[in-house]
C-alpha cells in the first residue's frame, strides 16, 4: 500500500476517530455508556464493551463501503473527486472555526439518552454501538467523502470498510479503556475540560486537509 493509501485508510481515520471522542458531546454520551456498565463484573464489562465497539466499527465500516460504491459510479473523475473532497474539508473546517458547525451535529442512530434508562444487556450494547455522537458526525461525513473520492480513483470495498471501521473503533477506544480501568475514568474529567477547545483545532486540521486535497487533485492526479 502506498504512503497516501496508508494515510487515508489507517492514520487519518484513527486520528479523526480519537478527535471525535474528545469533542464535547461525545464525552457526554460516554458517561451514559459508563453508567450502563458500572455495576457489572469484569467479564460482563468486557463482553458488553466488546459488543459496543464491534458494532460501531462494523456499522461505520459498512457506511464506508457504501461511499466507495457511490464514488466508483464516477470512476475516471479522480481529479474532480479529490478537489471536491478538498472543498468539503475546507467547508467543514470553516464551519468549525466560525462556530457554525451546529446544524451538522446530528447524532446518528438510537438516542443514548433514551437507551440509558433501559436495563442492561448485550443487545443494548449493540444499540449503543449504532449511535454516532453528534460532535463526531461532521468528521464521519469528511471520511465518507474521502471514501467516495477513493472509490472514484479505484479504491476497493475492503479499503472503504477498513478505513471507516477504524474510525468507529478509534471513536470507541478511549471508552473501552475508561470502562476497564479506573484511572482512565478519572482522566475523562481532564478530557472534558480540554474538549471545549477542540472545535478550533479540528477546524484548522480540516482546513489543512482541504488545502492538501485540492493541491493533490490539481497536481498529482493530473500528472498521473
Amino acid at each position: 500500500m502506498s504512503a497516501l493509501g496508508l494515510t487515508n485508510t489507517v492514520f487519518l481515520p484513527i486520528g479523526l476517530g480519537l478527535l471525535g471522542f474528545v469533542e464535547p458531546c461525545s464525552i457526554g454520551s460516554t458517561l451514559i455508556v459508563i453508567k450502563h456498565l458500572e455495576r457489572r463484573n469484569a467479564t460482563s464489562k468486557l463482553a458488553q464493551i466488546g459488543a459496543f465497539a464491534a458494532t460501531r466499527a462494523i456499522f461505520t465500516g459498512c457506511l464506508g463501503m457504501a461511499a466507495v460504491v457511490l464514488g466508483a459510479t464516477f470512476f475516471g473523475f479522480q481529479r474532480a473527486a479529490w478537489i471536491g473532497l478538498g472543498l468539503l474539508y475546507l467547508g467543514l473546517g470553516a464551519l468549525y472555526l466560525t462556530g457554525m458547525i451546529g446544524p451538522l451535529m446530528v447524532s446518528l442512530g438510537p438516542k443514548l439518552g433514551r437507551l440509558g434508562d433501559l436495563q442492561g444487556s448485550a443487545a443494548l450494547s449493540v444499540l449503543f454501538g449504532l449511535n454516532i455522537p453528534a460532535c463526531a458526525a461532521p468528521l464521519l461525513f469528511a471520511l465518507l467523502g474521502a471514501a467516495a473520492a477513493g472509490g472514484a480513483a479505484g479504491a476497493t470495498l475492503a479499503g472503504g470498510f477498513v478505513a471507516l471501521a477504524l474510525f468507529g473503533f478509534a471513536l470507541s477506544l478511549p471508552l473501552i479503556i475508561a470502562v476497564l480501568f479506573e484511572p482512565a475514568r478519572r482522566a475523562l474529567d481532564w478530557l472534558a475540560g480540554l474538549s471545549r477547545r477542540l472545535p478550533f483545532w479540528t477546524g484548522l486540521l480540516l482546513v489543512a486537509l482541504g488545502a492538501w486535497s485540492i493541491w493533490f487533485g490539481f497536481y498529482i492526479v493530473v500528472k498521473a
